[in-house]
């Protein structure tokens, strides 16, 4: 017999010991008081915080702070789900902060792109967070008119996994000299309004395969959308 057969197999055991941790954690998270709704409130604060760093140009700290923050925001819901403490109220106050959140540092990079004179990078900053917006109100809206509408390259963690590299990788970041904010909002800047295109194409195909099926529009497509 090999030497190899007769060492233990520590793969699965570091895997089952690595899922019985974080099953502690989980029930000892959802037997405590913990809220969704407060760690909706800390990756706000981390957001908000993010956004001062990069506001006065510590671009690393601001990146590290938008990371956590946005990890945060990926855990509220899961957290939700998984303690059953999640409301109607929660989902809808989560959907409000990632909006406001994504906003927020956007803006703090603008403002720097225009103190340093580059207008053109400022102004994509603006059409990123257009893009962003329209991104979240087409779903909005399809989902209102009951069509699931998640396609699209630009989701929000691809739009946090851009913002970040460009962060942690901006000039005077202190990590290597590159810079990769101004191109990480081109990126996101393109792939925004993409996917704001595809959610388009998506719902037309849809509610036209709808209308086939049901002989007829689909309720609620007569609307203007004025009142939204």
């Amino acid at each position: 017999m090999n030497d190899t057969d007769k060492a233990p197999r520590r793969g699965p055991q570091v895997g089952a010991a690595a899922e019985d941790l974080t099953a502690v954690v989980r029930n000892r998270l959802i037997e405590s008081r913990l809220t969704p709704n407060s760690i909706s409130m800390v990756g706000l604060v981390l957001n908000l915080a993010a956004a001062a760093l990069v506001w006065q140009e510590y671009f690393l700290l601001g990146g590290i702070a938008f990371i956590v923050g946005s990890v945060m925001d990926t855990l509220d819901g899961r957290y939700a789900r998984a303690s059953g403490k999640g409301t109607l109220f929660g989902a809808f106050l989560d959907s409000t902060l990632d909006r406001l959140e994504e906003g927020v540092v956007l803006t703090a990079v603008a403002f720097t792109f225009a103190d340093s004179g580059d207008s053109f990078a400022a102004a994509m900053c603006v059409v990123v967070v257009l893009g962003s917006l329209m991104v979240s109100y087409t779903r909005a809206r399809a989902e209102a008119l009951g069509v699931e509408c998640k396609v699209g390259v630009a989701t929000r963690p691809v739009r946090v996994v851009l913002l970040s590299i460009g962060l942690v990788f901006a000039r005077g970041a202190g990590i290597f000299d590159i810079e990769l904010l101004a191109p990480a909002i081109y990126a996101m800047a393109v792939l925004t309004l993409f996917t704001v295109g595809q959610r388009v194409w998506h719902v037309r195909k849809a509610l036209r395969e709808m209308a086939g099926s049901a002989g007829g529009p689909p309720s609620g497509t007569a609307s203007t959308g004025a009142e939204l």
